[in-house]
């Protein structure tokens, strides 16, 4: 374990204050903060420099050395730990007001809601605003517009094949939403009703998002090996029709085993950067995927169509497929239930309590019976798709996901792939959680994700050394450990390793 010297002796390369070649800083009045002696890991100085960062009315005054009569409210002693800007969640769930204390203790001050084609609350921007605007917000809350949302609002639903007035509708509805305040658009190409969208359709509903430089977030039609380079196709095609950035979320191989395959996957993004495509992705350190049963079933079992109906009138083919399915990913003890009344089991054992084939139990609860855990993936895939460039950190979590990476993605980067595995150095890490995911979704524009003058201080103090994830899928929602303090706009939501209940977070708006 590395100890306190270490910290900036091995992981660190430290400079001194005088590097900094900025005057001490001096008030006459007191300031809020002042982060005092901390190892700075930001764009505001060479990151491993020793410096102050004072903070004052939710804002960062300055980094550097500060004068000896500096008034100061509160001080705190990051004398050999690192101070850094507080982590950006790419892909959280939840609710706007949740309470937020799994992302906190894992360094996380800022996440981005509306994933999924969902907009956040399943609400317009305008409402949203209304209801969220003043709020004090445990963490900062990223609003995406949903497409599956503007579908339904725009009373397409599960229709195909839109006409020119629909598809200029859609566009409208994206227009306004992003005037409103969104920071770009999700849509989910698994799931009904974004699984009925045209390549017209989504070169339409991107256009707007071009027009104002935000970001594409898309769940690709298929994370399938063998069906994924198609869905990035699709999204490839999306950009240049368009012209919009995109975004690929969690980005996963299900199914592949090999790292040469998911070097040509890899490959294929780096091209088409070279092209001027500009494309960047999420992912999460954990080798289960997470979502509802609905994955298993094929689509003449889902919307619009009646499932009850199908059941009945095609049961065979149904279970033909569901067991064919299944055994693609891994059988039955693949499966892991979150969601009553088969939590904590697999499938595998509920199908020998109940004294029946797999694919029954699965027929008995239906495409809306549940959610599960999926071991599906390879841990050195998804690891190597964590260290590749442009590929950020994302959760796809919430305070109530029965998936430990709800509780623990940011905390597990840090401990696995910087110290344990040393696959991402402190600094590429901590740049990855922080300062380019803020980038990617256009928050550097608006003053965070540095720690700098004028930025706003989100700021986690820390040793890497504690900081532990905690959670598993036999107990998904234990809290990580470690973070010394944790900053929002200012307030305190961690002090002394402790929850403090400060709830300094606030619903951004790109407008």
């Amino acid at each position: 374990m590395l100890g306190r010297r270490s910290i900036t002796q091995g992981l660190l390369a430290s400079t001194g204050l005088a590097l900094l070649g900025a005057a001490p800083f001096e008030s006459p009045d007191a300031v809020d903060l002042v982060v005092e002696g901390g190892t700075v890991m930001s764009g505001s100085v060479p990151d491993g420099t020793v410096a102050d960062v004072v903070v004052d009315r939710g804002i960062v005054a300055h980094v550097g050395e500060v004068g000896p009569g500096l008034a100061a409210r509160q001080r705190i002693d990051a004398r050999g730990l690192v101070v850094c800007p507080g982590f950006v969640d790419l892909h959280a769930h939840g609710n706007v007001d949740a309470p937020g204390r799994n992302f906190l203790a894992m360094g996380v001050t800022t996440i981005c809601l509306g994933q999924d084609g969902q907009s956040p609350d399943n609400r317009r921007m305008r409402e949203l605003k209304k209801r969220h605007a003043k709020a004090h917000l445990a963490v900062n809350v990223v609003p995406l517009v949903g497409h599956a949302t503007l579908r339904v609002a725009a009373g397409l639903g599960h229709r195909r094949d839109l006409g020119e007035a629909q598809l200029a509708k859609l566009e409208a509805i994206v227009a306004e939403e992003l005037r409103e305040g969104a920071f770009g658009l999700s849509t989910a190409l698994e799931y009904e009703p974004g699984t009925f969208a045209s390549s017209e359709e989504l070169a339409r509903i991107a256009r707007p998002v071009a027009a104002v430089d935000a970001l594409v977030m898309s769940h690709l039609r298929s994370e399938d090996d063998d069906a994924i380079d198609a869905a990035l196709d699709e999204l490839l095609a999306q950009s240049r029709s368009s012209g919009a950035r995109i975004h690929i979320a969690h980005l996963k191989l299900v199914h592949a085993t090999s790292l040469e395959r998911a070097e040509r996957f890899l490959q294929r993004l780096r091209v088409a950067r070279a092209e001027g495509i500009r494309v960047s992705a999420d992912a999460y350190p954990y080798e289960a995927s997470y979502t509802t049963l609905g994955i298993l079933f094929p689509p003449f079992a889902k919307p619009p169509h009646a499932y009850p109906a199908v059941a009945a009138a095609r049961r065979d083919e149904l279970l033909a497929y569901l067991r064919q399915r299944v055994h693609r990913r891994g059988g039955p003890a693949a499966t892991l239930f979150g969601t009553d009344p088969h939590r904590g089991k697999t499938l595998a054992q509920v199908a020998r309590e109940q004294g029946k084939p797999f694919e029954e139990v699965l027929l008995d609860l239906g495409p809306n019976g549940g959610s599960a855990a999926y071991f599906v993936l390879s841990p050195l895939i998804q690891r190597r798709i964590l260290v590749e460039p442009r590929v950020m950190v994302g959760s796809d979590g919430s305070h109530t996901t029965h998936h430990p990476r709800g509780h623990g993605t940011f905390a597990r980067v840090l401990r696995e792939l910087v110290l344990e595995r040393r696959e991402l150095s402190l600094r590429e890490a901590v740049a990855k959680m922080s300062t380019e995911a803020c980038a990617t979704v256009g928050l550097v524009a608006r003053q965070r994700g540095r720690i700098a003058r004028g930025f706003a201080a989100d700021l986690l103090v820390f040793n890497p050394a504690e900081v532990k994830d905690e959670a598993t899928y036999e107990r998904p929602q234990v809290l990580a450990r470690g973070m010394r303090w944790v900053l929002v706009n200012g307030i305190a939501a961690i002090a002394e390793g402790r929850p403090t209940g400060g709830r300094g977070g606030r619903l951004l708006l790109r407008t």
